[in-house]
């Protein structure tokens, strides 16, 4: 039975520590207004050259898409901490992949 629970343990860790995610996006209550002064933001500390006309997360072109992906990269340079996230409360932590397509969201391990 004890080696049913260490199993059990080994298998839990495992799934915490190298097949968890986080990523950051926004919430979808979130102005546009609020929506460009976060990419606006986000992409004066990195590079957002993936939301760019002809970038793979450019498409869909909407304020919300591309937030999310701005967001996600600052949230990911800045170290994954929550607060990187916040973003005046338009930030959310999603723990499943928002990748979509050629949109692939940055996550660092």
């Amino acid at each position: 039975m004890a080696n049913a629970h260490l199993c059990l343990f080994f298998i839990i860790f495992l799934y915490l520590f190298f097949g968890h995610g986080y990523w950051c996006v926004a919430k979808p209550a979130t102005k546009n207004k609020k929506l460009l002064e976060i990419i606006k933001f986000a992409c004066s500390e990195v590079d957002c050259k993936i939301i760019s006309k002809g970038g793979p997360c450019y498409s869909p072109n909407d304020l919300l898409n591309h937030a999310s992906v701005a967001m996600n990269l600052y949230y990911q340079a800045q170290g994954r901490h929550y607060w990187n996230c916040y973003f005046g409360g338009s930030g959310i932590i999603a723990i499943t992949d928002p990748s979509s397509g050629n949109c692939i969201y940055k996550f660092r391990r």
